[in-house]
């Protein structure tokens, strides 16, 4: 009897409840069809998944597919092995322009094109994506139409004015919204904007070489934000990113607004159900006058090693064609709230009535762009460099300052700046030293002042203090 060829398979375990079993058991299926192979799926903490990689590789023993977050981009793009050769290999060059790979049809021309552009080079699909989410707004109906507010508010200015008329109830929640302080939040405003982390178009023409958190665009964001926090409209745990908190404060009614991810629609859903109140969604809001500059994308995309003999290759090609095939992509959309990558996920969605019982998850997919062709919100090209998560962390301690201690936020923001930079120059020559090994160059977040939230939380938070 031939023995299967082993594909080792490192994945990102989120720890939402169900999230891996569900993972394994897919390996399972392409196994039963594929019985020459054998996919051994490893599911690690995200935060440390890249620096294991990168360890794994030094070690001669990468896995034959790996699982980054996208704030690790680019550091998976400079990831060398211990010889100095790029540690991973193009997946569009890899396909060589299959339409199928033993018996499993290529999906990367029915991707997204806003998702298929975030993880390609000039053209070329470097990595295949897998969990992708937009950035919505989310209103409790009832206390929104109590208020007079009859739809969701779809700028800053009617944010703000939606907040005014929630602290008028005689009864009313002690704030109007709440969010995270998070690097997302600072990225979707200044997408909304049009705004630009790095140079070099956010390093999408070019390497970023310097990074700018005092533009007058995240200003904008800062002041309008730290204005809402003073006049006690904005809802602030103290508490950096405080996912559970934000989600805890939706359930217990405590605000009325919450702008979060795509990937929480399902926890909101239940929030809402649990606790009696209607929930009603949006896109994220833009500035009043201005194009809608677009939203961004996160979530996670599969990278292939470099130098896997044919067969290998080949079946960790093909599994990631099932992982995203549109029955499994479907699939991932109802049971975690991530976005369909492909228009053929979406079109058997919409076949098979989901979106029509499921409208807000619609609106979801709507935000990322057209599952036809030339309709949609255009997604921004996200940012592009070294040591992301530590920019970010940058960012939401910065914003802490400005929140609590009242700092002025163009002198702490010009302050974050030369931090972020330090970071970027850092990761630049350790790039150039090492080839991108360092833990600081690898992280995914720091979790400032808090714990990394877990599924069994968020489940807890859902139930609220009433639960």
């Amino acid at each position: 009897m031939t023995t299967p060829t082993v594909i080792d398979v490192w994945l990102g375990d989120l720890t939402f409840p169900g999230y891996m079993d569900r993972l394994h058991r897919l390996g399972a299926e392409f196994e039963k069809a594929h019985p020459e192979y054998r996919i051994n799926i490893e599911g690690r903490d995200f935060r440390n998944l890249s620096k294991e990689i990168a360890e794994a590789a030094d070690a001669g023993r990468p896995p034959a597919i790996g699982e980054f977050y996208f704030a690790v981009t680019q550091a998976a793009y400079d990831m060398r092995t211990k010889d100095g050769e790029p540690l991973f290999t193009s997946v569009q060059r890899a396909i060589a322009g299959r339409t199928e790979i033993l018996g499993e049809p290529v999906v990367v021309d029915d991707l997204l094109p806003a998702v298929r552009e975030h993880y390609s080079r000039d053209g070329d699909l470097v990595s295949m994506p897998a969990v992708v989410t937009a950035m919505l707004i989310y209103g409790n109906q009832d206390l929104l139409r109590a208020a007079g507010v009859e739809r969701l508010p779809t700028t800053w200015e009617e944010l703000e004015a939606a907040c005014e008329a929630v602290a008028a109830l005689p009864d009313g929640p002690s704030h109007a919204v709440t969010w995270a302080n998070h690097g997302l939040f600072f990225q979707q405003a200044l997408a909304v904007q049009g705004g630009h982390l790095a140079d070099h178009d956010n390093g999408r023409s070019g390497r970023a070489s310097r990074l700018d958190l005092s533009s007058k665009e995240m200003l904008t964001f800062v002041e309008y934000w730290q204005r809402l926090h003073q006049e006690g409209h904005y809802l602030y745990t103290g508490k950096i990113p405080d996912w559970e908190g934000n989600l805890k404060a939706f359930a217990d009614q405590d605000v009325a607004l919450r702008i979060t991810s795509s990937n929480d629609l399902n926890y909101m859903a239940q929030a809402a159900e649990h606790a009696g109140f209607g929930m009603t969604v949006g896109r994220f809001p833009g500035r009043a006058g201005e194009p809608y500059g677009g939203n961004i994308i996160a979530g996670t995309s599969l990278w292939l090693t470099a130098g896997l003999d044919e067969v290998t290759q080949d079946g960790a090609l093909a599994f990631m064609q099932f992982l995203n095939n549109p029955r499994n992509a479907a699939d991932r959309h109802i049971a975690s709230s991530f976005v369909p990558v492909t228009r053929s996920s979406y079109r058997l969605l919409e076949d098979e009535g989901w979106f029509e019982a499921n409208p807000f998850h619609r609106l979801a997919s709507a935000q990322l762009g057209s599952y036809t062709e030339g309709e949609g919100v255009p997604p921004c090209r996200g940012a592009l460099f070294g040591d992301f998560a530590g920019a970010q962390d940058v960012m939401t301690r910065a914003m802490g300052d400005v929140l609590l201690q009242g700092a002025d936020p163009a002198s702490r923001f010009a302050e974050a700046t030369a931090e972020a930079q330090e970071l970027l120059d850092a990761y630049e020559r350790d790039r150039a030293d090492n080839g991108v090994r360092s833990p600081e160059s690898l992280r995914v977040e720091y979790f400032t002042g808090a714990e990394a939230y877990t599924g069994a939380q968020l489940e807890n938070a859902v139930r609220g203090s009433n639960g």
